[in-house]
Parts: C-alpha cells; sequence; structure tokens
C-alpha cells in the first residue's frame, strides 16, 4: 500500500494534534519528565521516567509521509555481542510497531514509522507506552548480557 505525500496543510494539522497531546501528556502523565519540540525539524523530544532504564527518550519526526519515531536504548555491547544481538533480535518477534536495530557507532535503537494519515492521539500514546514497556522489559537483560562485567542490578 503506497504511502501518500501529505499536504501542508495535513501536516500543520498534524504538528497541532501532536503539539495538543504533547500538552495534555506533560500535565497529566506523571511518567513524562519534560517534552520538547524542535520547530525547524519538525521533531519532538519525549522523556520519561523509567524504573530498569532511569530515563527514556522517545523522538518522533514528522516527515511529508511518516512518522518516524525512535528511542535510544542502549550503547553498542562491549561483550558477548553475538548474544545481546540475538536476545534483541528475538525479542523482535513478540513486538508490535517498532523493533530494535543498530544505528550509530553500533548503538541499539528501538525504531518505527507510520504513515502520518494514520497519527492521531491513540497511536501516540501507544507508541509511547510501547517505547517505555520495551525500554523497561529489555534493557536490563540486554545490558546484562553486552556488559555483563560492568552492568549489576
Amino acid at each position: 500500500m503506497p504511502v501518500t505525500r501529505a499536504s501542508e496543510e495535513e501536516l500543520a494539522r498534524i504538528g497541532d494534534l501532536i503539539d495538543g497531546w504533547a500538552a495534555e501528556e506533560q500535565a497529566t502523565n506523571d511518567l513524562i519528565a519534560a517534552i520538547d519540540h524542535e520547530r525547524q525539524a519538525a521533531r519532538w523530544y519525549v522523556r520519561m521516567h523509567g524504573l530498569e532504564k532511569s530515563t527514556i527518550t522517545l523522538w518522533l519526526t514528522l516527515g511529508e509521509r511518516t512518522l518516524r519515531y525512535e528511542a535510544y536504548f542502549m550503547p553498542g555491547p562491549e561483550e558477548r555481542r553475538a548474544d545481546c544481538y540475538e536476545y534483541l533480535l528475538r525479542a523482535n518477534l513478540s513486538m508490535f510497531g517498532m523493533r530494535f536495530a543498530i544505528g550509530a557507532e553500533d548503538a541499539v535503537y528501538l525504531v518505527g514509522q507510520m504513515p502520518v494519515s494514520a497519527v492521531d492521539r491513540e497511536e501516540l500514546d501507544r507508541i509511547t507506552g510501547a517505547v517505555y514497556a520495551y525500554s523497561e522489559r529489555f534493557f536490563a537483560p540486554a545490558m546484562a548480557i553486552g556488559y555483563g562485567s560492568k552492568f549489576r542490578r
């Protein structure tokens, strides 16, 4: 299914929707530490308080066709790399709407994207909740594998 390009008006409406959602979340959700909006890049930064991972930062980037979302998960593993990557790849099988990926400097990210036409408050809640849940669920085990001699809980 092709993803169509949004008009400037549609992008402005979706940007306003994200702004409204962000303001409401920041005012009512205790897990939200801060939400910032970089207007020039059409990017929002959602910082959350975590338990297993003390800070979880989600980037939402609005493009002409898709809303990309990503969260830094952990630095590239220093020990048992293959075991750590296998753990994360297997975790991908149980995840919805996002996946683990290797990014710059071998760091691990949670990433996903969706058509701009599908962006609404419920999807923003789902993305935010999924990033939080996946970070909390997989961070400590992944760090224990990839940094076993340094990471202690």
